[in-house]
């Protein structure tokens, strides 16, 4: 399983890289705004400093919610780097784009998946990702993970090649969760990921472990 941040982020994201496990970024308009970018120039710059920073598959989302506008600036998009993806929301001007771009050599990330019905479209679509929000669904009163287990047995069985890009991530446990539930890509904040590394034995054993070393000075 693929490890992404979402974050826009720059100090976050070169903190996760360092660890050596990053595999690409996910942001959105709202992770832009929350480090103080905006601004169309300003937005480009951020996507092409964050793909010059991380050797992977960099989701920029559009802002549009018709064909023509979409395809309009998820080409602006694509020419920022060529790790760009293109992120398009799953609505059905959305779907009309994802095929066009599939057919035109355009990567794209399906975003605001909530079904597994919206996750066969963007797959019939050719969507190299889809990402289902399981940290909403949880919100909703139903289970998050249990949609990654249905889209994964879907795409087992029709062959689809689109990779489930499990979003919305609130936990470690989510990321652990998304893993045995068959997510080809988990997209996290910092904190989640970070927090996989922590075990109240993991520290005890080491305190041991150091304690008992000084024995040997």
């Amino acid at each position: 399983m693929k490890f992404f941040i979402d974050t826009a982020d720059l100090a976050q994201i070169k903190e996760a890289n360092d660890l050596g496990i990053l595999d690409g970024v996910t942001t959105n308009p709202s992770l832009m705004a929350k480090v103080g970018i905006s601004g169309e120039a300003a937005v480009t710059n951020h996507y092409k400093t964050i793909a010059e920073l991380v050797d992977g598959d960099v989701s920029a989302e559009v802002v549009s919610t018709t064909f023509n506008e979409i395809i309009e600036e998820g080409k602006k998009l694509h020419a920022i780097h060529p790790n760009i993806v293109v992120k398009v929301p799953m609505i059905k001007d959305g779907i009309k784009a994802l095929k066009w771009f599939s057919d035109n050599g355009i990567k794209t990330n399906c975003t605001l998946v909530f079904s597994a019905g919206q996750a066969i479209l963007a797959a019939k679509a050719g969507a190299n990702y889809v990402s289902p929000f399981i940290g909403r669904i949880d919100d909703s009163n139903w289970d998050g993970v249990q949609l990654i287990e249905e889209i994964a047995e879907i795409y087992n069985i029709q062959g689809y090649e689109t990779e489930i890009l499990a979003a919305s991530i609130r936990s470690p446990l989510h990321i652990v969760k998304c893993a045995q539930a068959g997510a080809n890509v988990v997209t996290s904040p910092l904190e989640p990921i970070l927090g996989l590394l922590k075990h109240p034995l993991t520290d005890l054993g080491l305190a041991k472990f150091l304690e008992d070393a000084k024995k040997f000075k």
